[in-house]
């Protein structure tokens, strides 16, 4: 069975920094591709971030280029995602990914003074 959790959310000031995990188990890690996206009330879901299975490649969503940072550690089975110099903009349910087996529960992230 796919279970992804997510951890590190919660409320930040502006330009402040988090750092998402999520722990995967029930299937092969270090063998899958993986993501994350957001969604915000009334807004269209948005990739964010994805990472390719050995980490070697990473694409970002030009919102948070250059202050969201994918990573994983697939000794681990754990997927990140640093995130720096945020913005209100920033603040949504932040989903953890893996494309055709399934996505975490979701942790809120706001952004706000």
């Amino acid at each position: 069975q796919v279970r992804l959790v997510e951890s590190g959310g919660g409320l930040v000031q502006p330009g402040g920094s988090l750092n998402l995990s999520c722990v995967a188990s029930g299937f092969t890690f270090s063998g899958s591709a993986m993501n994350w996206y957001r969604q915000a009330p009334g807004k269209e879901r948005e990739l964010v971030a994805a990472i390719t299975s050995d980490g070697a490649n990473t694409i970002y969503a030009d919102s948070v280029k250059g202050r969201f940072t994918i990573s994983r550690d697939n000794a681990k089975n754990t997927l990140y995602l640093q995130m720096d110099s945020l913005k209100p903009e920033d603040t949504a349910q932040y989903y953890c990914n893996a494309p055709r087996r399934g996505r975490g529960q979701g942790i809120q992230v706001t952004v706000s003074s």
